[in-house]
């Protein structure tokens, strides 16, 4: 069994490669989606036709409801599931979507989640900490990373609540879940950014024809709460024209 990953930015054709591919090499796919793993959210996501699901076997998608929660660790646990049906089936596994941080989670193991802390400091006066009492971590983010930054000061947070003076670099050392995929080959397609740009655009088009704000209607009206699958991108400005804060549906497809 082999294992690859085939990713690219949004409208790069990553999905209809994998599709090709799995087709032609007795495959497998698992999708890295964090949009398509929902029910209902077809259109917005790009999920895959039924005909195209059913010609190839599919993992990570339509599992759950809207509203229902998903987070990485229970993808490692797709991950393993469609793993273990390629390699019973002596079939490979091709894995693709536009989820970044579950690759990368599948490369570099896990980290233990921690409560968000409202430190009331600049990114700067953060970076400024790390420095001074964690300079093993400091060195592998910039100044400007606020995501890292706020992960830092929860960790902080935790084991200085905790009585416990450790570093945060050196808890996740010995606390981090070791990486689940191995051998795993990665490919990248690229465009030309004019071409990608006329991609995004002719994709978009697409997207309206096949009636992805009659989708998007349907979901605001089923899920009032807005959960957050119905805050990404391309929902949540479909939300907006349909509220009314965006006017026309010319300005719609230009966001």
């Amino acid at each position: 069994m082999k294992e690859l990953a085939i990713i690219g930015t949004t409208a790069s054709g990553k999905t209809a490669l994998a599709l090709k591919l799995a087709s032609e090499f007795n495959g497998v796919i698992l999708s890295l989606d964090s949009l398509c793993v929902y029910k209902f959210i077809d259109i917005a996501s790009a999920k895959p036709s039924a005909a195209e699901l059913a010609s190839v076997p599919h993992f990570g998608v339509n599992l759950l409801m809207p509203d229902e929660h998903f987070d990485v660790g229970m993808f490692f646990e797709v991950y393993k599931t469609a793993r273990e049906f390629a390699r019973k089936n002596g079939k490979n596994l091709f894995i693709t979507g536009g989820s970044g941080f579950y690759l990368k989670a599948l490369l570099s193991g896990l980290t233990p989640k921690f409560e968000r802390v409202e430190s009331g400091l600049s990114n700067a006066q953060i970076y400024e900490l790390v420095s001074s009492l964690d300079p093993e971590f400091a060195v592998k983010f910039s100044a400007n990373d606020t995501y890292r930054l706020q992960k830092w000061f929860d960790i902080y947070s935790f084991l200085r609540s905790s009585g416990r003076g450790e570093a945060p670099s050196s808890y996740l050392r010995e606390n981090t879940l070791a990486p689940v995929a191995s051998n795993l080959a990665i490919f990248e397609l690229s465009w030309d950014r004019d071409e990608l740009r006329g991609r995004i655009k002719e994709r978009t088009r697409a997207m309206f024809e096949q009636g992805l704000l009659d989708e998007a209607r349907e979901l605001f009206a089923r899920y009032p709460q807005r959960p957050k699958p119905l805050n990404s991108v391309g929902l949540k400005e479909c939300g907006e024209f349909l509220r009314g804060e965006i006017k026309t549906e010319a300005e719609l497809e230009e966001l």
